[in-house]
């Protein structure tokens, strides 16, 4: 019988004692058991004593996590934790600089246990490590074991962040704005600036006047990763905890200091591989960057303002290269009908008054940047976009302003704008470090890809929706490539054109999981068999054409042609004596038992796998040749293809829909008599 499920089988260690093999019984109190465990080493005062696994986490057994103990476990006999957290609490204060190291890394290894980090912190242990670091008298392995344990005691959530002095907090960004500083107390001095920045708005105050982003920068132009990862994590907390006033103050900043490109030539370039931290807070940086964008992109247009309005007339001025014409040229009628033949032109759905288009939320006054800056940096793209789209006809043209109104919102969706980074992430684009508009780049390539687009589906109005489709997915697709620099996306996308995308989503629908749901699988029993009675018509229309075999010889190969068949004395071939013939094949042949004629009697591949399906099918047997595979597989995939084809981005339902209940009645069934 296996064993009750509340026994569970250990090892227990001793120092300088043989482990000793018992069984556990979860029902008893975890004191009557360190009790019976101390009684056989004759141990006394079991109280003082605890068990803990005896692997790399050394953590406390406890009556909350005893239940994760699994048999075959090896567990540790040890000093319990409030005798333990006692007896460093004293050793880390010994006058002995050798002791005291010693002390402070089994604080630093016993700190991360959460039961021996409550009894540690009782004592007021945080205090003594914070006022050890406030004296200035410790350094190097000191220093760094001290912060160390201070991190991992912290790490627990105990004890809160608020409680911290000014004096501390000086010390800590002092060890981060030093030029040299020892790796390890640097690090651990990172970590907890960004912990105080991230779990306390007063701290934010405080370190935020302490540290500046000059003072980080020079730690991003080392070699070590971890330092790194570090600095970018205590940038990005600043980020996120600044007032929403204060973001673009400190955007602009991080742009003076060159911030993007130290990344990308130390970080993103560098010969070593980024980690998953490191890659987790550059897509921290990558969505605190594009949140600034939030405030245009939930900005309405004022139609009132003339400022604003400026900037759609410069939209006009680079398209159409007119000047301002002065107020007094001309009837107002024959500008405003001016005007509004230009607007239309360049694709607005309000032509009278193309204001009234950025009103809508998102993407508001954040699509009428991206236009602009398309327009004066990308002058010849814009201008060849919107002559091309003018002289089409009406319903066949791309509109230039309705597209990138849209297209914006579809860019702030596809990257997030607005949204606060995941804690799990890893995704970062490595291209959006290349350029310090990176956005309005991106931009400026996807309006051109929607452009090409438009074009190679021959789209109408009634299809903008269905473009936009294509186009999202079309980015999709080359994002998740993840390119290098922004013309290396240019590139994937050129690849990706409408015809791929048809191709690749015919490939995906084969073999999604409708493909595999019930009633596709049961549609494809069911032509299966008519498939199959098809390549058997083929193959015995091919044997009724004849094939010309050469005939061998056993001595000599002659020019001669042959064909065989056996017929019957009545003229008719019964079926019963058919069914017990077979075919035989290869060296089972007895017309190719000879050694020479096996060397030489060879005929194609097709002409042998068509005969040989003949002869079974004839025969009434299976026909088994791997040509014969592969033309079901062509035919039946090409069959389902057709009769699912009205049935495209229709959700296949696993089971069919319930039958409706019967009416009340029939009165309304129409008697035709």
């Amino acid at each position: 019988m296996p064993p009750p499920s509340d026994i569970v089988k250990v090892a227990i260690e001793w120092p300088g004692a043989f482990p000793k093999l018992m069984e556990i019984d979860q029902k008893k109190p975890l004191s009557a058991i360190i009790k019976e465990v101390c009684e056989g080493w004759s141990l006394g005062n079991h109280e003082n004593f605890a068990l803990q696994n005896a692997d790399s986490t050394n953590f406390y057994i406890t009556e909350k996590n005893r239940n994760d103990i699994k048999n075959g476990s090896i567990l540790r006999l040890t000093t319990s934790p409030s005798q333990m957290a006692g007896q460093l609490h004293e050793r880390i204060q010994s006058s002995s600089m050798d002791a005291k190291l010693e002390a402070l890394k089994d604080l630093a290894n016993s700190s991360r246990d959460v039961t021996f980090a409550q009894e540690f912190i009782n004592l007021d242990g945080i205090s003594l490590l914070t006022q050890m670091v406030e004296s200035g008298t410790d350094f190097g392995d000191l220093l760094s074991f001290t912060l160390t344990a201070f991190v991992e005691l912290m790490d627990h959530g105990i004890v809160s962040w608020d409680t911290f002095s000014v004096a501390f907090i000086k010390k800590i960004a002092g060890y981060v704005n030093k030029s040299a500083m020892d790796t390890a107390v640097l690090q651990r001095s990172l970590a907890i600036l960004e912990s105080m920045v991230l779990n306390s708005q007063d701290l934010y105050q405080k370190v935020a006047q302490e540290i500046t982003i000059g003072q980080l920068i020079p730690h991003l132009q080392g070699t070590d990763q971890d330092i790194q990862t570090y600095t970018i994590a205590v940038i990005n907390a600043l980020f996120l905890k600044a007032p929403e006033d204060k973001r673009q103050e400190m955007a602009h900043i991080l742009a003076q200091k060159q911030l993007r490109s130290i990344i990308l030539s130390n970080v993103i370039r560098s010969p070593k591989p980024i980690n998953d931290e490191m890659a987790h807070q550059l897509y921290v940086l990558q969505v605190l960057t594009f949140n600034l964008l939030e405030d245009r992109m939930m900005t309405k247009m004022d139609p009132q303002d003339q400022a604003q309005r400026d900037i759609i007339f410069e939209l006009r001025r680079i398209a159409f290269d007119v000047e301002c014409e002065p107020n007094n040229s001309g009837s107002i009628e024959k500008r405003k009908s001016m005007y509004t033949r230009d607007y239309k032109k360049l694709g607005f759905i309000n032509h009278v008054n193309p204001a009234m288009d950025f009103t809508q939320i998102p993407p508001g006054m954040l699509a009428l940047d991206n236009m602009l800056y398309f327009a004066r940096h990308h002058q010849d793209a814009y201008i060849r976009i919107v002559l091309e789209n003018s002289s089409r006809e009406d319903k066949h043209e791309c509109p230039f302003g309705r597209s990138s109104i849209e297209l914006t919102k579809m860019l702030c969706e596809i990257l997030k704008v607005g949204e606060l980074p995941s804690e799990n992430c890893h995704d970062f684009h490595p291209m959006f470090f290349t350029h310090d508009r990176s956005f309005e780049e991106f931009f400026c390539i996807c309006i051109q890809l929607l452009n090409k687009t438009w074009k190679e589906m021959r789209a109408t109005s009634e299809d903008f929706n269905k473009v936009m489709q294509v186009v999202r997915e079309q980015i999709m697709r080359a994002l998740t490539q993840k390119p290098n620099s922004l013309d290396q996306l240019k590139s994937r996308l050129q690849n990706l054109s409408y015809t791929e995308i048809l191709k690749i989503r015919q490939s995906e629908r084969m073999n999604q999981e409708d493909f595999q749901s019930r009633p596709i699988l049961e549609l494809r029993e069911k032509i299966q068999p008519e498939i199959m009675e098809l390549i058997k018509q083929q193959r015995l229309n091919r044997l009724c054409d004849g094939t010309c075999f050469r005939k061998i010889s056993s001595r000599r190969r002659q020019d001669k042609f042959w064909y065989y068949l056996e017929e019957s004395p009545q003229g008719e071939v019964p079926h019963d004596s058919l069914q017990e013939k077979s075919v035989v094949t290869g060296k089972d042949c007895p017309h190719m038992k000879e050694k020479g004629s096996l060397k030489q009697n060879k005929v194609s591949v097709s002409t042998y796998c068509v005969w040989t399906d003949g002869l079974n099918a004839l025969l009434g047997k299976e026909m088994t040749s791997d040509f014969t595979k592969s033309d079901m597989d062509t035919l039946l995939s090409m069959e389902m293809k057709l009769r699912l084809l009205d049935l495209e981005n229709i959700q296949i339902p696993e089971a069919p829909p319930p039958i409706p209940k019967e009416p009340s009645n029939y009165d309304f069934v129409y008697d035709c008599n």
